[in-house]
């Protein structure tokens, strides 16, 4: 009877513990069936968003009837805008390689996974940051396998997807924004940041206030350039004539290659500028451009040969990345922990180099090629502005960094934490007294007759050299 009380305890138990994790806050499931399910449901949450616009298309264009041919056609084009989503190129058949992908199509696929890992992370029963990785590996590995199936699934006669690309970049993309959804889902912002050391953050905080100021400017200079041509792009608008569906797809289309115009605006202020196929250029110095594509977002490119813009509206532009470069190395001045005068512009050098690597990145991903022929070469050079990024924004950055830590250096020692360049505040003291200034507040002195007197418990080991006095310190004192 004992015996079966005990077993029949042990049961109670186990089907406790297993209710528990049924419906309690603990791991239902391993974490890599949970990574697995999140993978699949971020995939197909897409893949449905985009069938559905890819099917609003195809009924509101001219076609012949949507039997099954037409259903799979459009199963396939929502699956290669999924894989352009996540910057995935194609080979067409007679055309070559489009590498030419919109950088704002990106957004999809990333807030989907974002939240996948969040759920991933709360599901999993993660409960410390340095386990998120393992969940955001556990999201990213079978991501990718459902980005190759479908980079095989949508292959036809006139287009085929890298298998290479789609498996690399949605893993990429998948551990980058799950891994930073699920650490979000555990701590906030401040937490995360504070993760890094300080140094880490000041450099991370001018880079941040660089590409900001680059960032804003670029979007102004390309929405001033738009605004100057709206009249050729109405004329491009009309001449396609997409219709009430065609005109709202068309919208969304260029929208997703504003961040693309956004690249190319910074690398024009840089100098460098960009390039729309073979032999040409646009730049602050001059542009020459050949026949465009259809494309309303093009018009306002200038098209031909054209001189210089305005000495004032040049000089403008090329002064942009030397005031990003100057906001960048005064943000980092603020927020170094100890700044040292000699060091600040090593430190503001570093802050231009990584917005440099940064800006270099960006323009790889904005550009890219059209097919064969003279449009290989579309968007700015990835190595020109990553070198004339580092060069312009570092340099600004270290002289801004230099001269305010030497104006924090001339405050005084008021501000805490701040390392004196000619030694200790002791010293400093000393060399004020030897001048006659007396020194205020220390402690050892009394007044007499208007005449300071210090008392130095040390001075008798200093003349002689002997050893140091077991009773050393206040103490001491008579």
């Amino acid at each position: 009877m004992t015996t079966s009380a005990a077993l029949g305890a042990r049961q109670a138990s186990t089907v406790e513990s297993s209710g528990a994790h049924e419906g309690g806050p603990g791991p239902a499931r391993p974490l890599v069936v949970t990574g697995a399910i999140a993978a699949c449901a971020a995939a197909g949450i897409g893949i449905v968003i985009l069938t559905f616009l890819v099917l609003a298309g195809w009924i509101a264009a001219p076609h012949a009837g949507l039997g099954p041919d037409g259903l799979t056609g459009v199963l396939r084009v929502a699956a290669a805008l999924w894989l352009i989503g996540h910057h995935v190129g194609f080979t067409l058949h007679g055309a070559g390689r489009i590498g030419l992908l919109p950088l704002g199509l990106v957004l999809l696929p990333g807030a989907l996974l974002w939240r996948a890992g969040r759920w991933v992370v709360r599901a999993g029963g993660v409960g410390r940051l340095r386990h998120v990785g393992y969940a955001a590996l556990a999201l990213a590995a079978p991501y990718a396998l459902v980005a190759g199936a479908l980079a095989l699934a949508s292959r036809s006669v006139l287009a085929k997807p890298s298998l290479p690309q789609a498996v690399i970049a949605s893993f990429l993309l998948a551990l980058t924004a799950g891994g930073l959804g699920g650490a979000r889902a555990l701590a906030p912002w401040g937490q995360l940041v504070g993760l890094l050391s300080a140094r880490a953050r000041s450099v991370i905080l001018g880079t941040g206030g660089a590409l900001a100021v680059l960032t804003c400017a670029g979007a102004v200079l390309a929405g001033a350039s738009l605004g100057a041509h709206l009249g050729e792009f109405t004329s491009v608008n009309a001449l396609l004539g997409p219709g009430a569906v065609g005109a709202g797809l068309l919208l969304l289309a260029q929208l997703a290659y504003v961040p693309n115009a956004v690249v190319w605006a910074i690398s024009f202020t840089l100098g460098p500028g960009f390039a729309f196929g073979a032999g040409t250029v646009v730049a602050p110095t001059g542009s020459a451009l050949g026949p465009l594509p259809a494309f309303p977002m093009l018009a306002s490119l200038p098209q031909g040969l054209h001189s210089e813009v305005p000495p004032w509206l040049s000089v403008a532009v090329l002064a942009l990345p030397y005031l990003a470069g100057c906001l960048g190395g005064l943000l980092l001045a603020r927020a170094a922990p100890t700044p040292i005068l000699e060091a600040a512009p090593m430190w503001g050098f570093a802050c231009g180099a990584l917005t440099g690597c940064v800006l270099g990145t960006l323009a790889a991903f904005a550009g890219g090629s059209l097919g064969n022929g003279r449009l290989t070469a579309v968007g700015p050079s990835p190595w020109q502005v990553a070198v004339v990024g580092a060069l312009e924004v570092g340099v600004a950055a270290a002289v801004t960094a230099g001269v305010a830590n030497w104006l924090r250096f001339r405050v005084g020692p008021a501000t805490p934490g701040l390392r004196q360049p000619y030694g200790p505040a002791e010293a400093q003291a000393g060399r004020r007294s030897s001048q006659g200034v007396p020194r205020p507040g220390r402690s050892g002195a009394s007044d007499d007759g208007g005449h300071i007197i210090y008392l130095d418990p040390w001075a008798g080991e200093q003349e002689t050299g002997g050893p140091p006095s077991p009773s050393r310190g206040p103490s001491a004192l008579p």
